[in-house]
């Protein structure tokens, strides 16, 4: 039993979540609450990743459910790693000294669809980079004409003192507004035009995502050196996630897809023919033999008519069929008929019924009364037991 579900609220998934559903919704958090899209969501994102990092963690995982937060934190394994480690490890931007030699990873997610991931497309993707600034080569004006920065003098960083109580004051360190940091800046006249100084401009610059036969939800797609350019830095790369849109009929498990089927009793009993429109627009024709009884909820497959499997696209999964038989509706064949169906179909069991038995009728439920059952029975569980003989059920 989980003793606190706080972790698994914060990403939206139930205690019994798998590996892959506890990845898919911290990709999606992840990237919504990330500081560079949101910035004000930085403590949302924060728990995020402290809730992500245990839960990922078989380990940490079975002591948080054993004894919540507090049993995480008894145990020495608290959260150890920043946030945006979390996040940059998670997306394939490596750790702290990587992002010190390079440029920061651009994450962007892409919604695709069953079809894309089935046949393979190409999409356009526009986005907006810094450039390194051709009019002076990224060094931001006039060479030789920077000049230390008079209001933190050279240091890149402003210090104000306020007094917050009598006889107490504080310190507080900023960067610089006027140099950004840098100590040094250009006076207006020998700053450059065109980055006005920032030595960067923006600019769009369109990719090609080629999303190959067989890829998945999550998937990601690297474009090296991609991101964001800046002087003296290696630029990042840019991420490109696949993000699976659901189709109206199809579910895709690893290399199978999966449908539910609508028949009717009279083809579930005396068979049928039926068409199936694949993804890639091929009629494939399915049928069932007079005889073969098809009962409600099995199961058939039809081999290699899955999903292409990436990198082998000429190999497939299955296609796997759930059919659900239709009943007739009340009503449906007159009375004095009955018998003549009767007389066709496997004979039913007879109860023999004698004095001690009660006949009763049989009859629709009442939701409303179910509902005030269901609220009664759950209030009581809410006070507890009235007295100490506990009924406790126990399933085999």
């Amino acid at each position: 039993m989980v003793h606190e579900t706080g972790f698994y609220e914060l990403l939206g998934v139930n205690p019994e979540a798998s590996q892959d559903e506890l990845k898919k919704a911290y990709r999606k958090l992840a990237l919504k609450y990330h500081p560079d899209k949101n910035p004000n969501e930085g403590e949302k994102f924060k728990l995020i990743s402290q809730a992500y990092e245990v839960l990922s963690n078989p380990e940490k995982r079975s002591l948080y459910d054993q004894g919540g937060e507090q049993a995480i934190k008894e145990g020495g394994m608290g959260g150890g790693t920043s946030p945006m480690d979390m996040f940059n490890m998670f997306f394939g931007g490596g750790g702290r000294m990587q992002r010190e030699r390079r440029g920061k990873n651009v994450v962007h997610q892409l919604s695709v669809t069953l079809d894309e991931m089935y046949n393979g497309s190409t999409r356009k993707l526009g986005l907006q980079k810094n450039i390194i600034c051709d009019s002076c080569e990224g060094y931001g004006g006039k060479k030789g004409a920077m000049e230390k920065c008079s209001i933190c003098k050279g240091r890149g960083v402003q210090i104000k003192v306020q007094q917050i109580g009598p006889g107490m004051i504080q310190q507080i360190q900023s960067v610089c507004a006027d140099c950004q940091g840098q100590g040094e800046k250009f006076s207006s006249k020998d700053r450059c035009k065109s980055c006005n100084g920032r030595k960067v401009e923006r600019k769009k610059k369109v990719l090609e995502v080629h999303i190959d036969k067989g890829m998945r939800d999550g998937q990601k797609i690297t474009f090296t050196g991609e991101g964001d350019q800046e002087p003296g830095l290696e630029p990042g790369d840019v991420i490109i996630v696949l993000d699976q849109k659901d189709h109206p009929l199809f579910q895709r498990k690893d290399e199978d897809l999966i449908m539910k089927m609508d028949i009717k009793l009279s083809e579930a009993l005396c068979g049928f023919k039926k068409t199936i429109q694949t993804l890639d627009d091929r009629t494939l024709v399915i049928s069932a033999l007079p005889g073969e009884v098809i009962k409600h909820n099995d199961i058939r497959c039809v081999q290699n008519e899955g999903m292409p499997i990436y990198k082998e696209p000429y190999e497939k999964g299955q296609l796997i069929i759930k059919f659900q038989v239709a009943f007739p509706e009340k009503g449906w064949l007159p009375e004095h008929l009955m018998f003549q169906l009767e007389r066709l179909l496997p004979p039913r069991e007879d109860v023999m019924i004698t004095d001690d038995m009660e006949e009763v009728e049989l009859s629709e439920p009442d939701v409303s009364s179910q509902r005030r059952a269901s609220r009664e029975a759950y209030e009581e569980d809410e006070e507890g037991p009235r007295n100490g003989n506990g009924v406790q059920c126990q399933t085999q």
